[in-house]
């Protein structure tokens, strides 16, 4: 993470990641099986989840696969 990110960026990632590993679970999906369905890595995926990486283009692919709009993820 680099230093210059305001707290408050850092806890946002981290509650995305939080939605979209929640909606995950609640699916019954895996991280490979979500990475897969949204056409990402599931490395990417797994930074996501941890909340070090939020980039958007990823966020939508990975909404259409748990088949919800962005913006639940984003809160």
């Amino acid at each position: 993470m680099p230093p210059a990110d305001d707290q408050w960026i850092l806890d946002a990632r981290r509650a995305i990641g939080d939605r979209v590993r929640v909606r995950r679970i609640h699916l019954n999906m895996t991280q490979e099986r979500l990475a897969e369905a949204a056409e990402i890595d599931r490395s990417t995926l797994q930074r996501i989840e941890y909340g070090e990486e939020s980039k958007i283009s990823h966020l939508l692919l990975i909404a259409r696969a748990l088949r919800v709009h962005v913006r639940d993820l984003l809160g």
